[in-house]
Parts: structure tokens; sequence; C-alpha cells
């Protein structure tokens, strides 16, 4: 079965950094997928995309992260990275990975279980 495995998180301190890594493996063609992307949700709050990157390498972030985020992807490892510095407390969430198939594929998105990050002194 398609299993999407996020690792990484952790506590760091805030201004610190962390590196998250999601692996899509299984039985799915990489083709199929249109662009992964990582979620958060915090306590109390609705999920919130963080950052998307597409099939053809394009990017996308929320307000919030920009210039403190990197998504970035290995093709041939079917891996997504999410580089976080300059973290603050409010960046605190469980951290979703997310691979969304191209419509016609007919396919559901597939996400991960879930990390926590936590900024905090």
């Amino acid at each position: 079965q398609v299993q999407v495995v996020e690792s990484g998180g952790g506590l760091v301190q805030p201004g610190g950094s962390l590196r998250l890594s999601c692996v899509l493996s299984g039985p799915i063609f990489s083709i199929y997928i249109s662009a992964m992307s990582w979620y958060r949700q915090a306590p109390g709050k609705q999920r919130e995309l963080v950052a998307t990157i597409t099939s053809i390498g394009s990017t996308n972030y929320a307000e919030s992260v920009k210039g403190r985020f990197t998504i970035s992807e290995d093709n041939a490892k079917n891996t997504v990275f999410l580089q976080m510095n300059s973290l603050k407390p409010e960046d605190t969430a469980v951290y979703y990975c997310n691979a969304d198939p191209y419509s016609g594929t007919g396919l559901p998105p597939y996400w991960g279980q879930g990390i926590q990050v936590t900024v905090s002194s």
C-alpha cells in the first residue's frame, strides 16, 4: 500500500532550525503525483498549508513562513524536505506531509501520520 512517512521533528529553541523529511513509498509512480505539500495543525486551530512543490519544481509558501522555510525534493528517492530556519514558538504544530495525485488518475490524496514540531525555550 502507498505510505507517506514523515521524520525529523522534535523540540528546538526559538531561532533554531529543523529539517523534516517525507518519503512516499508503495505501489505508486511518482509521475502520478502533481504536488507534494507540508501542512501543519496547531492545538485548537485548523490545518493550514505551509509549503508546496509541484511536479515541475514550482514552490509556494504560506506568508507566515516565507523567507524562513524551504521545500525541496529528491525525486530519485521520492522524498520531500522542509528546511525550517529561524523557528518561532508559533511554528509549534503537528506537521503533515501530503502527496496529491493528478485528478485524472482517480487516486486519493495521501497523508502521513504527522510529526510534532515544538519550538520552545
